[in-house]
């Protein structure tokens, strides 16, 4: 089985992560997890003003900060897995990256915010679970 794990390195993805390894039905031999970091896109203004390099180091530098210590964790707990990290939309680069890697399943942590949260901020999680193909997780 192929396993989409969304990492944005809060408290929600090291309980997600943590349910994840004690589940040997997700990450037991025979499975792959493909770990994706999100960066949010820089300013168009600020690309230009900085330089493309520049942001293309700064999204790289943010994601080796999340991605880095699941590394570590995975490595430790002997478990297959691939890294990546993406810029743009979270719900929609883990939607993309879902069908790119066709993965059977989305694991996740939920931020949990309520009604009002998610009617003022929108949520990653819930936009990943309406457009989904696949089964997502959500750990909380």
């Amino acid at each position: 089985m192929k396993i989409l794990f969304a990492a944005d390195g809060s408290s929600c993805t090291k309980k997600a992560l943590a349910f994840l390894v004690t589940h040997d039905n997700l990450s037991g031999p025979g499975h792959e997890v493909v770990v994706l970091n999100v960066q949010p896109a820089v300013p168009p203004r600020v690309r230009s003003a900085v330089g493309a390099e520049i942001v293309q180091k700064f999204h790289e530098e943010e994601a080796q900060k999340v991605l880095g210590p699941i590394r570590r964790f995975m490595d430790k707990h002997e478990i297959r897995y691939r890294a990546e990290w993406q810029v743009g939309h979270a719900a929609d680069q883990i939607l993309r990256a879902a069908k790119r890697t066709k993965a059977h399943v989305v694991v996740m942590g939920t931020h949990g915010h309520g009604a009002l949260g998610r009617a003022l901020l929108g949520s990653v999680a819930q936009k990943v679970l309406a457009g989904a193909e696949v089964p997502v997780l959500l750990v909380k």
